[in-house]
């Protein structure tokens, strides 16, 4: 008899998500069939993270969504900074979640091809603290994916807190056929050290890596178009190198991506061509063109 290769979740022969099928009367079965039952409608899973904070991260993850939406796709943004969700301020937004059937959630829409899900949507104040040990984070984030009504996707985009922690060990582990992850770090060296590690969490996890972002490379200024090198320059692609990975692209410092995130407009909506836009546009055509092979 031949073996079944289907998934046991939406049983295509292809699908990159396949349950495992040691007892499928089990809890752990039972659940991860409805982890891969989501999975299996999201073509790109792709998590940003970064080994030190205050690089930008979430800034980049939310401009590379917005992007990726404008080329007609549809995409998730999934926040899974638990103690400091922050995508909800930079995009507008504010909860609380629509109600869905049963247990699910409904993601907040920022526009017809973005949906939003974030721990920020959920918190009643802003100046509200979530004090949470490992599990109980790994347990939202776990609901983040298999309870919340994201559809059919073409890219999920999850945004992850500084560190090699619970909340970017629960991706890893819960989505075992991520397409990998984009580094985010700032050109100084003492940023670079922290990235590293990062680097090294994905190759022990067995994630590929998609490439390298340098944030904050370089200012240019608005009167003169000087460039001046607050925190130098060329170490995301010198390391990139260093360590073969695919280096992605530089952003610049523009005081407008400040101003835009306050505001609750990314800086990729309704401005004109910039050297930041442009620099988001070229990473996303190469982000595109890395996950698409």
């Amino acid at each position: 008899m031949s073996e079944d290769k289907t998934c046991s979740s939406c049983d295509k022969t292809d699908c990159s998500s396949k349950a495992q099928r040691p007892d499928e009367n089990s809890d752990q079965f039972i659940e991860r069939q409805a982890l891969n039952k989501r999975l299996c409608q999201i073509k790109h899973k792709i998590l940003v993270m970064s080994g030190k904070g205050g690089v930008g991260k979430s800034t980049v993850a939310t401009n590379l969504a917005v992007l990726l939406a404008q080329k007609g796709n549809k995409v998730g943004l999934m926040d899974v900074d638990i103690h400091g969700p922050n995508i909800p301020k930079m995009l507008g937004l504010k909860g609380p979640l629509p109600g869905g059937s049963g247990n699910s959630l409904i993601p907040v829409a920022y526009s017809p091809d973005l949906k939003v899900i974030s721990m920020g949507f959920l918190i009643r104040q802003d100046s509200d603290a979530i004090i949470w040990r490992g599990p109980l984070k790994m347990t939202v984030i776990k609901q983040f994916i298999k309870d919340v009504e994201w559809g059919e996707l073409d890219y999920l985009i999850i945004d992850a807190p500084p560190g090699t922690g619970d909340e970017p060990l629960s991706v890893a582990q819960l989505i075992e056929d991520a397409d990998g992850a984009i580094i985010v770090t700032t050109p100084q060296e003492v940023a670079l050290l922290d990235v590293r590690k990062s680097i090294t969490f994905c190759r022990q996890l067995r994630m590929k890596i998609i490439g390298i972002i340098e944030n904050m490379s370089g200012f240019i200024c608005p009167h003169c178009d000087k460039k001046t090198d607050l925190f130098k320059s060329g170490g995301g692609s010198k390391l990139a190198d260093e360590m073969k990975i695919s280096f992605l692209g530089s952003i610049p410092i523009d005081s407008q991506v400040v101003e835009a995130g306050d505001k609750g407009v990314p800086i990729v909506v309704g401005q004109a061509d910039s050297s930041v836009i442009n620099a988001y546009k070229e990473i996303v055509a190469k982000v595109i063109n890395l996950v698409s092979k």
